[in-house]
């Protein structure tokens, strides 16, 4: 980040409404983001809360340019922009890991690249936040991408799979009970092939983690090895380092092990944090219940009575809403514009619904 004073250019005249009212603007956003960054700060410890005060300092600087263009005009408030209000509201209300993905998508999304007012520091420095808050969001990520995606995963198939398999036999002509007996039948059969399926994946994963993790008795046998004339260099060979480094790592690591009564046998990351896949248990019941709850989405017209043209609407219309937030869900924390990425899930959705209920009409009709 720039820590030199971001100076305001001179106009050679005196700027119209409009302009003074995008500074206006501007300057809300930066208020709002420096707030927004010392209260995530309050909430962190260490190196954390330094960078986010940090930057929460370089937000202030930035306010500093617009109130020097602005004088007078300063004074008067305008509301932030609909990014920067969503950071604001959902990182109250979600915490962390939002405001992270939000700040993300905010800085990244910057106009400072297009705004002659805007000085060359300011915008490099908003390209810079965008790439440190990016750092930070992708350790709040971590913690959440084995059971959350689990839960996520599990609620979109259960949203669009029982949407379509509704719909598909509903369109054929039967009856409310055999619509609703094969919703509940899809719900259950599917939450439970989700569940086994998102346990054994995981189990899966760790096993092939556990089998590429050193052996840690092999520590012992160190100290015994013949410092000129071993194979240990091809135990680091085999873990991917040329020879020369290998060589020099084998002689590193058995003149510690002669030195010490605790010799360890270094291992190479394997690249894959095992506190990112979660646990078994955890992602087979996360995928349970929230395909679960998917599912039973299609189905609620369809408990409570209804029929027909009615129940297909407000079936969809639900299944709808849910796509919407999911999706967009999962653009927010990806720190993507989550507006795209929910009319995208929605979309997929309504599709394999419309495929199913075409094919069930098509039934409907040859049967008739």
């Amino acid at each position: 980040m720039s820590n030199q004073q971001s100076s305001a250019p001179a106009p050679s005249e005196s700027p119209d409404r409009r302009t003074i009212r995008r500074w206006q603007r501007y300057l809300a956003n930066e208020r709002l983001e420096e707030r927004v960054y010392r209260d995530l700060a309050a909430r962190r410890t260490g190196e954390d809360r330094e960078i986010l005060l940090a930057l929460a300092t370089a937000e202030s600087r930035h306010q500093q340019h617009w109130i020097s263009l602005l004088g007078e005009h300063a004074e008067k408030k305008r509301t932030p922009d609909l990014v920067t209000l969503s950071l604001a509201f959902f990182g109250r209300l979600f915490g962390s890991v939002f405001i992270l993905a939000l700040a993300q998508q905010s800085e990244t999304s910057s106009p400072y690249q297009n705004e002659v007012a805007a000085s060359p520091e300011m915008a490099a420095d908003e390209r810079i936040h965008a790439e440190v808050v990016r750092a930070l969001a992708a350790r709040s990520r971590a913690r959440l991408s084995g059971n959350f995606r689990a839960a996520v995963f599990g609620a979109n198939d259960g949203l669009v799979s029982n949407l379509a398999l509704v719909l598909g036999v509903g369109a054929a002509g039967v009856s409310n009970t055999v619509i609703l007996l094969t919703g509940i039948s899809g719900l259950l059969a599917g939450a439970l092939s989700m569940g086994a399926g998102e346990y054994i994946s995981v189990r899966s994963q760790r096993e092939l983690l556990d089998a590429s993790t050193p052996d840690p008795e092999s520590r012992h046998a160190l100290a015994d090895l013949n410092i000129d004339a071993n194979e240990l260099a091809l135990v680091f060979r085999a873990r991917g380092m040329d020879p020369a480094e290998a060589e020099a790592q084998a002689h590193r690591t058995i003149a510690e092990a002669k030195s010490t009564q605790a010799p360890q046998l270094p291992s190479l990351d394997a690249g894959v944090d095992r506190d990112e896949l979660g646990t078994g248990i955890g992602a087979a019941i996360s995928s349970f219940c929230f395909f679960s709850s998917g599912a039973l989405i299609p189905i609620l017209p369809y408990i409570f009575g209804m029929s027909g043209l009615p129940a297909v609407f407000l079936s969809a219309g639900l299944v709808g809403i849910a796509l919407l937030f999911t999706g967009g869900t999962v653009g927010l924390l990806s720190g993507k514009a989550p507006g795209p990425r929910a009319l995208r899930q929605m979309a997929i959705g309504f599709g394999a619904a419309a495929v199913t209920y075409g094919l069930g009409l098509l039934f409907g009709i040859s049967t008739a």
